[in-house]
């Protein structure tokens, strides 16, 4: 499995619930992240799963029980936040939630862009060892003098050999103790035959959810590990930056979601106006649409795996049923519903389920995923492996989309 420290998996996964990445009304304001499961590709980390949008208005139809539960208990001397998680439980909603304010604080600045950790990415290895992947420019971990290679030991004096990313992810944020940057974590490192110590600081550090390059045959290669603000807008630049002619790879493999308004701005790019999606809140139906002057005469391919979920899936299906791209990969994840938070007495937020979404065919994609026009499970495999399959794509689109 691979990851980085950057966004954590919320507390609450680890209290034994559900994965909580949503898919969210782009009309919302606010905004928190889910986590990011173990997938298909087996990216999972504190950031690049980053994330829903959530909606600051009264309860949805269906919390009542919720908000029911929990004023009792506060009239009562109880804990409002606990009260509502059973009553979330007994709801049998997949994807209900109860978020401390802390969480949800934590979740907002996360789509802001930001988080504390050291900037490390690692993996897995079939062994079970956890190796470093990639370490972010201007982090702590690069000014120790941190290397890609490099395997990761311990974490405060825990052993990590064997360890889920997301608990090692949890360790590196310190997420037990809430620690703030400025706090410190001691790593038990190895290169080579040399092993040591190393103490980082945690610091306050920004995403790159939009990373862009361009292949030696001209082709631009978009990478979208999340839609946090602006993502939408660098896609957009990057689309306008490529080669005039050249195909665009858009990489959405291991994209658990983000704010849809960046999703539908993504469309945007690509698309001269039109629907993107339709979704429903408590029966009411509403739709989304692409802005016009998008670059419709580009060739196209998206590559998706099962960790491509939510808005992501929103992305491809329209995408797809649009005929503006050609879909190469794995079953996307099918997280196709909506939930809406509601506040707490105590200032927590609860989240039920309140709709769900549909591709501009009327396909229905939650508990369903979106199928590619080519599959390819290899993708999930190899990333070089997948980026070259998905050139040779684009080598037989011409100059059509």
């Amino acid at each position: 499995m691979s990851g980085r420290d950057l966004f954590c998996q919320p507390r609450r996964i680890r209290r034994g619930a559900a994965l909580t990445l949503v898919f969210t009304s782009v009309l919302v304001a606010g905004a928190a992240t889910g986590s990011f499961p173990g997938t298909a590709r087996g990216d999972d980390n504190e950031g690049a799963g980053a994330a829903r949008s959530a909606a600051r208005h009264a309860a949805p139809t269906g919390g009542e029980d919720v908000q029911k539960a929990a004023a009792d208990a506060l009239a009562d001397g109880k804990s409002p936040t606990e009260a509502a998680e059973r009553a979330v439980s007994r709801s049998g909603d997949r994807w209900g939630a109860v978020y401390s304010p802390g969480e949800y604080q934590e979740f907002q600045e996360a789509l802001d862009g930001q988080y504390t950790g050291v900037g490390l990415w690692a993996r897995r290895e079939r062994d079970g060892r956890i190796e470093i992947t990639k370490v972010q420019s201007g982090s702590p971990a690069a000014d120790a003098g941190l290397r890609k290679g490099d395997r990761l030991r311990s974490v405060d004096g825990k052993k990590v050999d064997g360890e889920p990313v997301t608990e090692v992810v949890s360790l590196l944020r310190g997420d037990a103790q809430d620690a703030p940057a400025g706090t410190t974590v001691t790593l038990g490192l190895e290169r080579g035959r040399r092993t040591w110590t190393e103490t980082l600081r945690r610091a306050r550090l920004s995403t790159d959810s939009v990373t862009v390059r361009k292949l030696p045959d001209g082709v631009t290669v978009i990478k979208i590990a999340s839609f946090t603000k602006g993502a939408g807008d660098d896609v957009r630049t990057a689309v306008r930056q490529a080669p005039p002619g050249a195909g665009v790879i858009l990489d959405l493999r291991g994209n658990s979601g983000g704010l849809v308004t960046e999703a539908v701005t993504t469309a945007s790019a690509f698309l001269d106006g039109g629907l993107v999606a339709t979704y429903d809140v408590d029966g009411t139906q509403h739709a989304l649409h692409a802005v016009t002057g998008g670059d419709t005469g580009r060739p196209l391919v998206t590559l998706v795996d099962g960790g491509t979920m939510s808005a992501a899936e929103m992305l491809t299906g329209a995408l797809q049923d649009r005929g503006r791209a050609v879909v190469v990969g794995s079953r996307t994840f099918g997280k196709g519903s909506i939930q809406m938070p509601s506040r707490l007495p105590d200032g927590a937020v609860a989240e039920l389920t309140v709709g769900h979404y549909r591709t501009p065919s009327g396909r229905a994609v939650d508990g369903k995923g979106i199928t590619p026009d080519l599959q390819d499970d290899q993708v999930d495999q190899s990333d070089e492996g997948a980026i070259a399959r998905a050139e040779t794509v684009l080598s037989g689109l011409g100059d059509a989309p």
